[in-house]
């Protein structure tokens, strides 16, 4: 059994309202509950340190994150160099308990002498230089999409550094851990935390489609935009998005077209109730690395899941949802979805489905995992 654990955290975990932070969070209360006694560490440059986190963990480290400095110039990925810490090492050698990096963002220090004995797990929440590649492609600023594509090779190089020393890697989709496999050999899947303890699809819900997602992000307020302007823009259907940051140009889109609502910043619980009162939560995506957390959201909280082939590809939960690959297909779902609510006989598949993706299954494959290479 796995009595003590260093969790690096690449920032603070709550609140825990977006994608890797929800991992995180969750992670934290579920190895707890299993009597794993956690020390977290835990960047701090954009949220307020905690207290709700000292009720999972025994204790709880902050560092600050350098934000500037000529380290955005150097060999190692900004999210990385930024988060260089000495303090945290020497936190770290206080015991020898196994050491969990959460991202690559974490990983600075995995490859100091230092720590040369301990054993170390890198839990993966992306492929990132395919993310951040991805990222660059989408992007409209010259000087954005430079960092991108700057960012995508260093961490495409710094990969290799990270996983090569790491006893073990958590991949979390099959197709990233088919990938980490391959190149590393040391990788196993243990899919994403989440706050849902069990599948509830709702019996009444809205004729309406709904879309929520970090807006600040490019690749979400893209597929925003996707959906305004390619699928509902002058159709019959109701559109709402939920997010923070939208783009001027998606405001703009949102304000031409009388069945679109945009919701800025709504807060966690309002976007859970829309979810799942929505008829239909459409989520296209337009990469295919990792797994979405607004996906698990909807499928164990929602009514129809719509979405195309990147969203769901590598997940094994392809016959859980609808898929369409254009815009005239997404179209032609939600004329059907929309008329009627989630279908009785479909729930028990649903719940079948996610057996795999709930967190006590989870937690038992991470200690299960822990324990087999350690």
């Amino acid at each position: 059994m796995i009595n003590n654990l260093h969790i690096i955290a690449f920032t603070i975990p709550y609140p825990a309202n977006y994608g890797g932070v929800i991992d995180v969070f969750y992670k934290l209360k579920a190895l707890h509950q299993k009597g794993v006694k956690i020390t977290l560490h835990c960047f701090k440059y954009d949220r307020e340190p905690a207290i709700e986190l000292e009720q999972f963990c025994d204790k709880v480290y902050y560092y600050p994150r350098k934000m500037v400095g000529m380290h955005m110039l150097g060999f190692h990925p900004f999210i990385v160099s930024s988060r260089k810490s000495e303090q945290l090492v020497e936190c770290l050698l206080k015991d020898d308990a196994p050491i969990l990096f959460e991202g690559l963002h974490t990983c600075f220090s995995i490859n100091d002498v230092r720590l040369k004995d301990r054993k170390k797990i890198v839990r993966s929440h992306n492929i990132e230089h395919d993310y951040y590649a991805a990222l660059a492609s989408i992007e409209k600023n010259t000087v954005k999409r430079l960092y991108f594509n700057t960012e995508a090779k260093k961490l495409k190089r710094f990969e290799a550094i990270a996983y090569k020393n790491a006893d073990l890697v958590l991949g979390i989709s099959q197709k990233d851990t088919d990938y980490l496999q391959a190149k590393y050999g040391n990788a196993q899947l243990v899919s994403a935390f989440h706050q849902f303890d069990e599948v509830i699809v709702p019996e009444k819900t809205m004729q309406f489609a709904f879309y929520h997602g970090n807006l600040s992000v490019g690749e979400n307020n893209d597929a925003a935009l996707y959906l305004v302007n390619s699928v509902f823009a002058g159709s019959e259907f109701h559109l709402k998005i939920a997010g923070n940051q939208p783009s001027v140009a998606l405001k703009k889109a949102c304000a031409k077209n009388p069945n679109i609502d945009l919701y800025e910043n709504s807060t966690s619980a309002e976007i859970s109730n829309m979810l799942s009162v929505a008829r239909v939560n459409v989520l296209p995506t337009f990469q295919s690395t990792g797994i979405k957390l607004k996906l698990l959201a909807a499928l164990f909280n929602g009514g129809h899941c719509l979405v195309n082939a990147p969203m769901v590809v590598g997940t094994s939960l392809e016959k859980l949802v609808t898929i369409a690959d254009s815009a005239e297909t997404m179209k032609a779902a939600l004329s059907e979805l929309l008329k009627k609510e989630f279908p009785i006989e479909k729930v028990c598949l649903r719940k079948e489905g996610l057996v795999k993706f709930q967190n006590q299954f989870t937690v038992n494959l991470l200690i299960k995992a822990l324990q087999d290479y350690f």
